[in-house]
């Protein structure tokens, strides 16, 4: 079978015309592949290219070497059948819960023609998904009225509101405290195991790739390429009470080797 995200053999640079050889390497030769339906963690020392990772996958920037396919097709435009949640949840201040769900209803076909018509089903599929990390009833406030956790599981419901079949995180939960960082874990646990969806991770923190992924991938320094993957072999449905287990933290110490290999050389 075919993977449903594949970069093979990619390089891509910055600071130079078209991204070509003369600029800065941010990634070479990188090859990365995830099944439809997997959940997979990108780490590795800071600068390494795990951000420009999810801007090739996403169409977002395109590599002057190699190819990048999305469900067998070369990437040449952005990613339409993804949904992207950042570190920072940047939710539109004067819209409400709600409608800050709605807007990429607003912007991407086919929804953006058929918003007028099916307004009321949209409007219906975003209360579903509050409801379903923990928001149920909270549509009408505004960003500035939830508290930092319960702006990100807004964010990832925006995230999620056009049902994509790839979902990329990029440090979603690093600006929060440790408990609602693992609780968030779980919220996308769940989501993950309800829907079925091809997530890619990148994260700084060891532990939360550990938790939540079937495989991760150790990127090299600058310029990066993978050096590592490690299947993530704990049993699902995981709890939190696994990562106080020493099979949880050989795991994370094998992990933290290759970065501090990674950074020296």
């Amino acid at each position: 079978m075919s993977a449903f995200v594949a970069l093979d053999g990619v390089s891509h640079s910055y600071g130079a015309v078209g991204g070509s050889a003369e600029g800065t390497l941010a990634v070479d030769g990188l090859t990365i592949s995830v099944e439809a339906g997997e959940f997979v963690a990108v780490v590795g020392p800071s600068g390494c290219g795990k951000s420009t990772l999810m801007k090739l996958a996403t169409g977002l920037q395109f590599p002057f070497k190699g190819a990048v396919r999305i469900a067998g097709n070369v990437i040449r435009s952005p990613v339409k059948i993804a949904g992207m949640a950042f570190q920072a949840p940047t939710l539109l201040p004067w819209r409400t819960t709600l409608d800050n769900l709605l807007l990429p209803l607003e912007i991407v076909e086919p929804h953006r023609s058929e918003m007028r018509r099916r307004k009321p089903e949209y409007i219906e599929r975003a209360r579903k998904l509050l409801a379903s990390v923990g928001l149920g009833g909270l549509g009408g406030k505004y960003p500035w009225e939830l508290s930092g956790g319960m702006q990100q599981r807004t964010s990832l419901c925006r995230a999620l509101i056009h049902e994509p079949q790839l979902l990329m995180l990029d440090e979603p939960f690093a600006a929060l405290d440790a408990f609602t960082r693992e609780e968030l874990w779980c919220v996308i646990r769940d989501l993950h195991a309800a829907r079925k969806i091809t997530v890619i991770l990148v994260t700084h923190d060891l532990r939360e790739a550990v938790f939540l992924a079937d495989r991760v991938f150790v990127m090299s320094s600058r310029p990066g390429r993978i050096i590592a993957e490690r299947p993530i072999e704990l049993p699902r449905p995981r709890e939190l009470d696994v990562t106080f287990t020493p099979a949880f933290s050989d795991i994370v110490q094998e992990l933290r080797g290759h970065i501090v290999r990674a950074r020296q050389g």
